[in-house]
């Protein structure tokens, strides 16, 4: 199996158990076993299992700097959600400049590790 086609069947499968869980999860919430209120401070994070997915095995540059946005995103909003370092919507904007360069400085060592041609379009 080529490693784009492992990189799909990863994603699918990923997605899947996500599905799952949070299946099971909404099940326990109607039978009152379990609040599912109490997990939603946590769902960026299932932006950070995306980002991660998404950089592993990742069968572009442009795959995966994107997976690195996720992470970062992820990462930004449970930091904001939990008051995490004083983070605010309003003070912690400039993160998003400092990520931006380190995805435009990754892209190109990226770009040649994998020596992926026809990738170097715009994001």
């Amino acid at each position: 199996m080529n490693s784009e086609a492992s990189y799909h069947l990863r994603r699918q499968v990923l997605w899947g158990l996500l599905l799952i869980g949070l299946g099971v999860a909404f099940l326990l919430d109607q039978l009152d076993i379990y609040e599912v209120d109490r997990l939603w401070h946590y769902a960026p994070l299932l932006l950070v299992v995306a980002g991660i997915n998404q950089t592993i095995g990742y069968p572009s540059a442009r795959e995966f700097v994107g997976g690195l946005w996720t992470v970062f995103i992820g990462l930004w909003l449970f930091a904001l959600f939990e008051g995490l370092f004083g983070l605010t919507w309003s003070n912690s904007w400039p993160l998003f400049i400092i990520v931006g360069g380190i995805g435009m400085a990754v892209r190109p060592i990226a770009e040649r590790r994998f020596n992926r041609k026809g990738d170097s379009h715009g994001q």
